[in-house]
């Protein structure tokens, strides 16, 4: 069986950062937490937590735990949190480390500026995943959520003059967010679109779709809870009947792959090179 493993396949930019500043910070000593899951990965977050990293889920509820010794640093992880949690941490007088990815910066600076412009913002994306949460934070009450095409089309505003920034989570599927731009062009407001998906996820959901579409099976690899991975899994399912998404190299045991006589495989933007290393491994024997 041929196995090919996509160019793209495994941490991003802004993931690799902030892994960087959390072991930056445990070489140096410190006591470190992070605000949720550094990323969505289990496996990560496990071998974290047996180093001494701890998560915490609320500022408040902890503000007086980490505030009380000056070893203590929290780290914000690379979806990035509203403004009032910088607030928070900083009233609080938190030791901290902010690791959200630049480009996700610059969505919250766009829409904070934009919302002061008094435009309404329109964030194209799914309203649960943390990096959403954390961009409506920054729009100034004047943010709305949509995923689908029916989310688009039942979309509006009392005032057909308004104004309306359009911005994407940084993992969105491109095709999906032009599809729905189109949809929201044609209600008459006076829009700007703003395509703030990252080149990284393009570039990782094109090689995926072109590796797919001359695959006889698929792997995709990621944390159960990883928005881009799942997000792969569907563009690769379109081209490839059988794709499989797996967390780790454990869930083979589970699949044939023998009656295949070409495998690609792919991963999510949180998932670590070992483990991929350890899928492509178990493939080639």
């Amino acid at each position: 069986m041929k196995v090919e493993l996509a160019k793209s396949a495994g941490f991003c930019f802004g993931v690799n950062r902030a892994m960087d500043a959390v072991n930056t910070l445990l070489e140096e000593g410190r006591n470190v937490c992070t605000l949720g899951p550094i990323i969505h990965n289990e496996q990560v977050v496990s071998d974290l937590e047996k180093r001494g990293v701890r998560v915490v889920e609320d500022v408040n509820s902890s503000a007086k735990e980490l505030s009380g010794n000056k070893n203590n640093i929290l780290v914000i992880r690379s979806h990035g949190v509203p403004k009032s949690v910088i607030d928070d941490i900083q009233k609080a007088k938190i030791s901290y480390e902010d690791a959200t990815c630049p480009f996700v910066k610059k969505i919250h600076k766009t829409v904070s500026e934009y919302s002061k412009k008094g435009y309404e913002i329109v964030i194209i994306g799914n309203e649960h995943h943390p990096e959403v949460q954390g961009i409506l934070g920054w729009t100034r009450g004047m943010g709305h959520v949509i995923e689908t095409k029916e989310d688009a089309e039942a979309f509006s505003l009392p005032n057909s003059d308004k104004s309306v920034c359009i911005v994407a989570q940084t993992t969105f599927n491109y095709k999906k967010f032009q599809d729905l731009v189109e949809i929201l062009s044609k209600k008459g407001y006076d829009i700007l679109a703003v395509n703030t998906i990252c080149n990284a996820t393009s570039t990782r959901q094109e090689e995926a779709e072109e590796l797919a579409s001359r695959s006889d099976a698929m792997l995709v690899i990621g944390g159960k809870h990883s928005s881009n991975s799942r997000k792969l899994y569907e563009i690769c399912k379109n081209q490839c009947e059988n794709t499989f998404f797996i967390q780790t190299v454990d869930d083979l045991s589970s699949i044939s792959l023998g009656s295949f006589t070409s495998l690609g495989i792919t991963a999510g933007a949180s998932t670590p090179n070992t483990i991929i290393q350890e899928v492509l491994k178990a493939c080639q024997i």
